[in-house]
């Protein structure tokens, strides 16, 4: 019996994440949003608990949606900032070729090429879980790689960083061939203890086979037809 809910609850989550939202009171997705032209990445070693603090924190530009990796560091479990370090923050790290720092680095790159036609959308938090998904539609020829990231948004002053952030707080890893035209995967994905189910929401990249960032798209939550 237990496995039977917990297939119906995953079910109605990727429902919501692919767009069954009648029911619900908000809709959460990339519809309608400008599409973000750049991405800065803020890298911290979790063991650097100053640098979530540090005043020189490069903020995002305008067009431009942060991400906020906390990579594990020397300390494991002992490290100041190890509640949210996420391993998938090292292969983020290898995939732009970058070492991991000692303590924080930043990375920015802008969208490059013709923009594809990108869409991310989350349902809403249920039982530990959020379902997301991603779509690229009218992809061409592939390969692309994508990356569909699960963020809390934190405000300025939020454990005292000086900047908004968007904490990374898991991440969903994929590889399209592109032998099809609309590519599309919906996922349910764990929240971590700590985070706040408010204040989620996803982030789309996609890049080419050359690595370069070819899209960028983020959700936002706005009331569903008929609500507010």
């Amino acid at each position: 019996m237990n496995q039977v809910l917990r297939s119906a609850a995953v079910s109605a989550l990727l429902l919501l994440a692919a767009g069954g939202w009648a029911q619900a009171p908000s809709v959460c997705s990339s519809d309608g949003q400008p599409a973000p032209s750049a991405v800065l990445e803020r890298f911290i070693n979790a063991d650097c608990e100053g640098c979530w603090t540090d005043l020189r924190t490069a903020a995002a530009g305008a067009g431009e949606v942060a991400l906020d990796w906390i990579v594990p560091g020397g300390r494991g479990e002992a490290a100041p900032l190890s509640a949210a370090a996420r391993r998938e923050g090292l292969a983020r790290l290898s995939a732009l070729g970058r070492p991991v720092p000692s303590d924080e680095a930043v990375t920015r790159r802008r969208r490059d090429g013709q923009p594809l036609s990108l869409r991310v959308a989350h349902g809403l938090a249920f039982n530990g879980y959020v379902g997301a998904s991603i779509e690229l539609k009218e992809a061409g020829r592939g390969p692309w790689r994508a990356w569909l990231v699960l963020v809390e948004t934190l405000p300025a002053g939020a454990e005292r960083s000086p900047v908004e952030r968007n904490l990374v707080r898991n991440v969903l890893q994929l590889a399209w061939d592109g032998s099809r035209q609309q590519l599309f995967e919906s996922r349910p994905m764990n929240i971590p203890a700590g985070a706040d189910p408010d204040r989620l929401r996803v982030v789309g990249l996609v890049e080419d086979a050359r690595g370069r960032l070819r899209g960028i798209a983020q959700s936002r939550c706005t009331p569903a037809p008929g609500k507010g």
